[in-house]
């Protein structure tokens, strides 16, 4: 048949239950748009910047059951996104990336845009696709989808020359044969070990990371039976219920307070499912897990990687733990521990309430004013800074995987605000709340025209200090200044202005309750509101605090010293 390459595209994207193409036309790709515009079931989405597409369809991806789709132009739209595909790539979010590519039916050499952007492309995806015959254009782009959504999830990359999309292609037809959908199950020689180092142990523990998340009605029963604390890594937030007993923090080690510290001293056998270990998760690399660590995820490449498993397994996290119920024999009383841990977490909330002060808004009331007008269903998009590890530690999430979405590995900057329009985009009834930076803030929070053109409005609160906080922190301590970290001032309401945005402003935490949900009656309407919130950043993170600690009993002796003198020095 003939057919143009745009419409093999869209056919495509049809049939994988694409809903929504984040991007920005060029040249090389408007008659895809063209044929986008002909197709009900999918939206364009015209964002300002292709970076925010990417965190757009990335917020979109990790919040529903959808893959986003970033489509771009060849070399600058690409370059532009790629910091998006990387965060996705290294949070292991499904993404499929649609790169225009220069025509190949010319011979023309230095074309508009011309890079090799598969190269680009290559160390941030699981895999890419150039398409030299319009007849894989369908078949490439499905492929693309399962690749995505396979194993440990990620980017996949497609590159179409722009002759096929504006082209009439000859095709035999369109067709597509998935691979066999293969099932990861435990080995069950493993398994049963498994089942014997839990039982034997005496205090063993769950650590629960955002691989886990497709078991996540099975954890609450599973760590019940074994009577396990469980910890989370900060991309698993939420997918334990933070308001059960045995939750216990989203980390351990130096990077957490006292009572989580004392509890896991205790743990002889960690039961790791879902996680890699990451720098960001284990506070630079502060946790010290016990010998007997059992560490399960569908991906064999993380294991022993950062620290060594008594008992590696590779599975899919849902048939292992379905599985290794048979092979646990009974419950452990928990009530207990329990009771331990709500002592725990009330001290320490008594701690930060005890710490407010009239000045500035505490963060703890701040979360706690968002969780009360919020539903509990709620979704929380927080950025690279001081604004995540707060929220991190002071939100309690009972609302299932997804409610918290943040830039983890990567730490791109910018990310709240677009990735809260996907999510927004995806979930629509749903409250989405964005908490950037005013740092982060200057990087995307223009894409609130987007939210108010699409009427995919998240609740912006911004975490005003004047400064890049976290770094700030981190230059404070050891050097006792701040250099190129505090920024320029500028007007959040100005920028309300521009994007039609309503404008709020909380200096005060009595105003918290007043103007919270007169905002969300704003963004519950569609339209986009902003809320500068002159948050009260003196105390530190018990995250800051231990990866300070941690990465200074790492230096050597003497430069241990060096730095302690010359902190010493600056404040005499």
């Amino acid at each position: 048949m003939k057919i143009r390459g745009s419409k093999l595209v869209v056919e495509a994207l049809v049939d994988e239950g694409v809903r929504f193409a984040f991007g920005i036309p060029g040249t090389h790709n408007i008659e895809l748009y063209d044929s986008i515009e002909d197709t009900p079931e999918l939206t364009p989405v015209l964002v300002t910047h292709e970076q925010s597409a990417s965190f757009m369809a990335d917020g979109l991806a990790r919040t529903s059951d959808q893959i986003g789709l970033v489509n771009v132009v060849p070399g600058a739209g690409v370059s532009h996104s790629l910091s998006g595909v990387a965060e996705a790539f290294m949070d292991n979010v499904p993404l499929v990336v649609l790169a225009g590519g220069i025509r190949i039916d010319t011979g023309h050499a230095y074309q508009l845009h011309a890079i090799d952007q598969i190269a680009v492309l290559e160390p941030v995806t699981k895999a890419t696709f150039r398409v030299s015959r319009p007849e894989d254009i369908y078949p490439t782009i499905r492929r693309a989808f399962q690749i995505a959504r396979r194993g440990t999830p990620g980017p996949v990359a497609v590159e179409i020359p722009s002759n096929f999309y504006m082209l009439i292609q000859e095709v035999d037809g369109i067709a597509f044969e998935p691979d066999p959908e293969l099932e990861v199950t435990p080995d069950q020689d493993l398994l049963e070990r498994a089942g014997i180092m839990l039982g034997e142990a005496k205090q063993p523990a769950l650590y629960l990371g955002w691989g886990a998340a497709g078991a996540a009605e099975l954890l609450v029963p599973l760590a019940e039976k074994l009577g396990t604390p469980v910890v989370t890594t900060f991309q698993g937030k939420g997918v334990f219920p933070e308001d059960h007993p045995l939750f216990l923090w989203n980390g351990f080690g130096a990077q957490a307070p006292g009572f989580v510290r004392s509890i896991m001293k205790h743990c002889d056998c960690l039961l790791a499912i879902g996680c890699r270990f990451g720098e960001l998760a284990t506070g630079s690399y502060g946790i010290e897990p016990p010998a007997r660590l059992i560490h399960v995820d569908i991906n064999p490449e993380v294991f022993n990687r950062n620290y060594r498993a008594a008992l590696s397994i590779e599975s899919d996290a849902r048939l292992f733990v379905e599985k290794l119920d048979a092979v646990v024999g009974g419950s452990r009383p928990w009530e207990t521990l329990g009771g331990q841990i709500r002592d725990g977490h009330r001290k320490v909330r008594d701690r930060w309430h005890k710490e407010v002060s009239g000045d500035r808004v505490a963060p703890v009331l701040l979360f706690e004013a968002l969780q009360r007008h919020c539903e509990a269903d709620a979704i929380y998009a927080t950025d690279s800074g001081n604004g995540t590890f707060l929220a991190i530690e002071q939100l309690r999430l009972n609302g299932g995987p997804g409610t918290f979405i943040a830039p983890v590995d990567y730490s791109c900057m910018g990310y709240s605000v677009p990735a809260a329009i996907g999510a927004a985009l995806a979930n629509p009834g749903r409250d989405v709340v964005a908490l950037p930076g005013d740092g982060a803030l200057l990087m995307t929070g223009i894409e609130l025209l987007t939210a108010a053109n699409y009427r995919a409005a998240p609740l912006v609160v911004v975490l005003r200090d004047g400064k890049l906080s976290q770094i700030a922190q981190f230059q404070k301590i050891p050097f006792n200044r701040e250099p190129c970290s505090s920024l320029p001032d500028y007007s959040i309401e100005g920028l309300a202005a521009t994007v039609g945005a309503r404008y709020f402003k909380i200096i005060r935490n009595h105003e918290l309750d007043s103007v919270i949900p007169a905002a969300l009656d704003i963004v519950r309407e569609g339209r986009p509101a902003l809320v500068e919130v002159a948050i009260d950043y003196s105390r530190k993170t018990y995250f800051t605090k231990g990866v300070v600690k941690t990465n200074f009993w790492r230096l050597p002796w003497g430069d241990r010293l060096r730095m302690v003198v010359r902190a010493l020095a600056r404040r005499i």
